[in-house]
């Protein structure tokens, strides 16, 4: 699984007009990808990375002070765009084997006691953030 993290001041996610999950204050927003072979065992890695990621004011974790996560599927996180101008979404696990993937990161994250918050899987999403910092990592488990 892959997740790009951004340590954000707000965040939120807008499907056909309507807000379907928002953050507000310090918290991160993660793009959250699945590829072939993911399992829910990588999700529950994964889960367990976010919530202890220390890249929070004063290098603290969410769990430290509680901020709540934004998560929201992204299949294009396993483009490739290597050869010619169009990318290719070969190695992006198909929906019917994302989703719950992607399912299970949230859940974990809430079995660790996160307040989480979502996209809404395969909708035309707009995302709204204030990059803190600004910064960015890239995790892969």
């Amino acid at each position: 699984m892959r997740a790009v993290v951004q340590r954000v001041d707000g965040a939120s996610v807008v499907v056909a007009g309507e807000t379907v999950g928002e953050i507000v204050g310090e918290g991160l927003c993660v793009l959250v990808g699945a590829t072939h072979g993911d399992t829910p065992d990588k999700a529950a890695q994964l889960a367990r990375k976010l919530w202890s990621l220390r890249i929070l004011d004063g290098e603290k974790s969410c769990s430290d002070v509680n901020a709540p996560l934004l998560v929201i599927s992204q299949f294009t996180l396993y483009g490739d765009a290597r050869k010619g101008r169009r990318p290719t979404w070969h190695a992006a696990a198909p929906g019917e084997v994302a989703e719950p993937l992607v399912d299970e990161v949230v859940a974990q994250l809430r079995g660790l006691g996160a307040r989480v918050e979502t996209g809404r899987f395969g909708a035309m999403m707009r995302v709204s953030l204030t990059n803190d910092g600004p910064f960015t990592v890239l995790l892969e488990v």
